[in-house]
């Protein structure tokens, strides 16, 4: 029996609606839910730790978990933890990038020269318990409906913007339709070159990348990026593969962002096998940033000589353009920093 076919039930929406929005309508967000799938017993402090941040997976995803394992990397990535509600360390906090500062207009954060983030929706196809963006006012922090014509605005008056990143939650959440109006009003501005988009659900949601979706990227004005989100390589299924190649084949460039994550992918066998996999799918190795410290996450936070050790052993072990650049983002700074801090800046 296929695997993914026994954890999907049939969707009670329209036979009419895409595949990925079927998908994304059973997720699942019940943590007694996902173990009770995986063949795990249920856990009432992952219950009470979701009542401080949704739980939110796609049943594709929990398929290629491993059955009965409780430390099963996927399943860290999404399961609610105790440590969660934890007294948050020093350093830690709601908004560890200060984005607040960086707002400009309602979910337009203008912080590094020659580029805008657009903060366009708070869904996402799944929860990470590492978001950095768990606690961000989304309902205050919209780019769109009444404020989007202030954002056009603010982009047209500075002539040194050329790029502008889509973000969110996750901007592929919206619908074919939406995004594609959305990409022809930024392309109406001269002076912008380049839209990136990133997004975790081509990874969780393979099924997300539709052709509808590949047109807007790669037909329009604008030079189009995709940056998706894979942290460990047995994210990397036939499925992500083949949505992935489709999306390079159509000349949209790929690139993947981890972030380093203790018990997940803390181990140089693991994310050298992460580079080796998103290679053969058609994406190359960006970044993989150290975590961002909100409160919350603290339990997976590696150390920076144990990260500089790591990718050390990567640079011996992979062609150069495997080897991911290990980054901090930082509130204060003017692009990402590089670990060893020495060096320049890049982003």
């Amino acid at each position: 029996m296929n695997k993914t076919a026994s954890i999907i039930p049939r969707s009670r929406h329209s036979e009419h609606a895409p595949a990925w929005r079927r998908e994304l309508a059973a997720a699942v967000t019940r943590a007694d839910e996902l173990l009770a799938l995986l063949g795990l017993p249920a856990e009432p402090a992952a219950e009470a730790a979701a009542g401080l941040f949704g739980l939110r997976v796609p049943r594709g995803f929990i398929a290629r978990m491993r059955p009965g394992d409780r430390h099963d990397p996927l399943l860290l990535q999404v399961l609610p933890q105790a440590a969660e509600g934890a007294a948050a360390p020093s350093g830690y906090g709601p908004d560890p990038l200060d984005e607040a500062a960086a707002m400009v207009v309602p979910g337009l954060l203008h912080k590094y020269r020659g580029r805008v983030l657009l903060t366009l929706t708070g869904a996402c196809g799944v929860h990470c318990r590492y978001c950095f963006r768990r606690h961000y006012p989304y309902a205050e922090a919209n780019p769109g409906g009444s404020h989007w014509p202030a954002t056009l605005d603010y982009i047209a008056a500075n002539a040194d913007i050329t790029e502008v990143i889509l973000s969110g939650g996750d901007p592929l959440s919206l619908g074919d339709t939406r995004l594609a109006a959305l990409c022809t009003d930024l392309a109406a501005i001269p002076h912008l070159r380049r839209l990136r988009i990133h997004s975790r659900l081509p990874v969780v949601l393979p099924a997300r990348i539709t052709p509808g979706l590949l047109e807007t990227l790669a037909g329009g004005r604008l030079g189009a990026v995709l940056v998706v989100h894979a942290n460990h390589p047995n994210e990397i299924d036939t499925r992500v593969r083949q949505a992935l190649r489709q999306t390079a084949a159509a000349g949209v460039p790929v690139l993947n962002q981890a972030v380093l994550l203790r018990g997940i992918n803390d181990r140089a066998d693991t994310l050298c096998a992460l580079s080796e996999v998103l290679f053969e799918a058609g994406a190359l190795p960006y970044y993989l940033h150290q975590l961002d410290r909100v409160q919350g996450a603290a339990h997976f936070e590696v150390p920076d000589a144990e990260a500089i050790a790591l990718m050390t052993e990567l640079r011996a072990r992979l062609p150069g353009y495997l080897v991911p650049r290990l980054v901090r983002e930082q509130a204060d700074a003017p692009a990402k920093t590089p670990l060893p801090a020495e060096g320049a800046l890049y982003s």
